[in-house]
């Protein structure tokens, strides 16, 4: 019995168009069948529910299986499935990828496993008032820790530890209590701390006082008999904890600690492992995402369960958030037994392994469609190119392109094609993906954009009064760009097509 394909309805913008059609011709074996339909505007990135609840008609999407509509159409597509009887979906933000979102090459990874605790240290705690650390800890939670430790400083009065560990607690935190001194340790468990750094071989006795989990070190930097035999004695009473053979930096024992993590899973291959990952990222000056990705990889391979993570240094501040991303892309890449390409591009911070989805004569191609003065502006690996319907201009440099755009009488477009050609010439220079109207995607290096397409984006701030008197008293615009947008242009057309009809 022969089986049926789905039959996919693609709707689109007149520009995308062409291009469209030549991508889902290039997918083979497609998985499904399928149809191209442009709905009547100029740019498909503006294409939102409401929009497609207004214009489509049950006759146009009889006989297709789903719907697909661009990545980047905002609004309830539930709400249309429901209207319709039709399966809505949305396709990557880039048309460009969409061989690989319809399983050409690898699916896409499931990044919601890993199996790495991660531990966010407050190293200056006895100094930071009570709502500092409420303020860190939940910063710390949102970018991936699970555990809030307290980080005690040598020969410093801490009179508030209880207190902080019992209101994190509280909050729900799981805390940990950061010290060499047993006192403090002591008072962090009977608060409620729930782990302890760190006991070694002479101060093991107070995991039989206490019920946090210890984690161990060796007695003497680099001893790793001591550590062992630390974790033999808590095996044989039954008592949790983790073991910790302690990173060392770069030209100071670096290489030797790596192997001392190695040695210690062999010799204890049922235990748990934390590793500090602060001597390294907070003692090299250089980007803490590629630091943390090899790291994850040595992780990854030795299944070490847990890591200490630190930001204190400025160049550090997003160390917490790559922490989570590494754990999980080395995990999806080592369940699947491959290299950890193609699974996340969190840790691609400064570059992109696909920068420029488009050659310098597709995009002069797609600029024989315009027919409107609003300026596109796209990258390729020769530059930064920007075309409205009055031409076409290429360059490297965008001072040279501005003697070529007209805008001197126009402050408010002005400043806009300011603002999105230098984000053009950073992603040029860097090898960046951009699109126009969107920030460059910085990765683990920023907190995560609110990506609700449920909802319209803001209204531009140069969209003029102007614009408005234009339009049928009542009519809503929400404008993803400036002035002279193609947003701008979408809702003055559909204001009159819809007034037409």
């Amino acid at each position: 019995m022969t089986h049926q394909l789905e039959h996919f309805l693609f709707l689109t913008g007149r520009l995308a168009e062409p291009g469209l059609r030549k991508i889902l011709a290039s997918i083979e074996p497609c998985p499904f069948t399928w149809e191209v339909r442009e709905i009547g505007l100029q740019v498909a990135g503006l294409m939102t529910a409401e929009m497609l609840k207004r214009r489509l008609k049950p006759e146009h999407i009889e006989g297709f299986d789903r719907i697909i509509v661009p990545g980047r159409c905002r609004g309830d597509l539930d709400a249309l499935a429901i209207q319709f009887g039709k399966a809505f979906e949305r396709g990557p933000d880039e048309m460009k990828d969409l061989p690989r979102h319809f399983g050409q090459g690898r699916a896409p990874a499931d990044l919601s496993r890993q199996d790495v605790m991660i531990f966010a240290e407050i190293v200056d705690a006895p100094h930071s008032s009570l709502d500092k650390i409420l303020l860190r800890a939940h910063g710390y939670r949102r970018d991936g820790a699970e555990v809030i430790d307290i980080g005690c400083l040598p020969d410093t009065p801490f009179p508030q530890l209880e207190e902080i560990v019992r209101t994190l607690k509280q909050e729900g935190f799981r805390v940990s209590v950061d010290s060499l001194e047993v006192e403090d340790l002591r008072r962090g468990a009977m608060a409620g701390a729930d782990y302890l750094l760190s006991l070694h071989e002479d101060t093991l006795w107070l995991a039989d006082e206490v019920d946090a989990t210890p984690i161990l070190i060796p007695k003497n930097h680099g001893d790793l008999d001591s550590l062992i035999r630390s974790a033999q004695i808590l095996t044989e009473k039954g008592k949790p904890f983790f073991v910790d053979a302690i990173l060392d930096p770069i030209h100071f024992g670096f290489t030797d600690s790596i192997v001392r993590f190695q040695k210690l899973r062999a010799a204890l291959p049922d235990a748990r492992i934390m590793m500090g990952v602060g001597n390294l990222t907070e003692l090299t000056d250089a980007d803490t995402a590629g630091i943390n990705a090899i790291l994850f990889g040595i992780i990854s391979e030795l299944r070490i369960n847990a890591v200490l993570a630190t930001e204190v240094s400025p160049h550090c501040k997003s160390a917490v958030r790559e922490a989570d991303a590494a754990r999980r892309m080395m995990f999806a890449a080592r369940e699947e037994g491959a290299l950890p390409r193609d699974f996340s591009d969190s840790l691609l911070m400064l570059r992109s392994r696909r920068p420029f989805p488009d050659t310098p004569e597709e995009i002069l191609a797609m600029s024989a469609y315009v027919k409107d003065p609003n300026f596109r502006i796209q990258v390729s690996r020769d530059g930064i190119h920007t075309f409205n319907r009055d031409g076409f201009h290429s360059a490297q440099d965008p001072y040279a392109l501005w003697p070529q755009l007209g805008l001197e009488n126009d402050a408010s477009h002005a400043f806009y094609m300011g603002v999105e050609l230098a984000r053009a010439h950073h992603a040029w220079l860097l090898g960046k993906r951009y699109e126009q109207d969107e920030d460059l995607n910085w990765g683990a290096g920023l907190p995560p954009a609110d990506e609700n397409k449920l909802k319209q984006k803001a209204e531009g701030l140069t969209l003029t009064h102007q614009l408005r008197e234009k339009l049928p008293k009542g009519t809503e615009v929400s404008s993803e760009t400036d002035s002279n947008s193609s947003a701008e242009n979408e809702a003055l057309n559909t204001s009159k097509n819809e007034a037409a009809t």
